[in-house]
């Protein structure tokens, strides 16, 4: 594993994360505990920032309100990034229109303009991740080949990544 704070680094993980749909938000709550919840981000940012909507009275708002500290997991059949970093909840019905896709009016009915809607952006500080080679065929190839020759199973492109450092 590298250590990068190249844009390159971070254009990776925000191509892999843009991949990837949904994503497991973990925030502490009030006693120190860690509470992850599945997630369905609207946006990637270049720099791997994240947006995320949520209602206003969520429990997540209230530990993102309370300690901004959050890690955000994405996972795909061949790649998975980790993500830590700070949260902040925006109330901007703009942005939220910006950000507004069909899928979400499964869980928030009235639109990108309801009152009970906030936005979360997660900005990442670091991140890693971990890139399968070829997608799932060729990971179970890989495997394969390890098991056959008794070589060990290279996994892919591995790195971590200090976000924003030339953004």
């Amino acid at each position: 594993m590298t250590s990068t704070d190249t844009t390159g680094g971070t254009a990776k993980v925000a191509e892999l994360a843009s991949d990837i749909k949904f994503a497991m938000l973990t925030t502490v709550d009030a006693d120190g505990e860690l509470v992850s919840r599945p997630m369905a981000h609207q946006e990637v940012e270049g720099d791997g920032d994240l947006w995320f909507f949520s209602s206003r009275d969520s429990r997540k708002v209230e530990h993102v309100q309370a300690n901004p500290h959050v890690a955000v997991t994405l996972a795909s059949s061949s790649s998975w990034v980790s993500i830590n970093g700070s949260a902040q909840v925006v109330e901007d019905v703009q942005r939220a229109k910006d950000l507004w896709s069909v899928d979400m009016e499964a869980w928030f009915p009235q639109g990108p303009e309801d009152p009970s809607i906030v936005l979360i952006k997660v900005t990442g500080d670091t991140a890693e991740y971990w890139d399968g080679p070829g997608g799932r065929v060729s990971s179970v190839l890989s495997l394969v080949k390890s098991k056959v020759t008794g070589e060990r199973y290279s996994g892919g492109e591995n790195e971590k990544v200090v976000l924003g450092a030339d953004s």
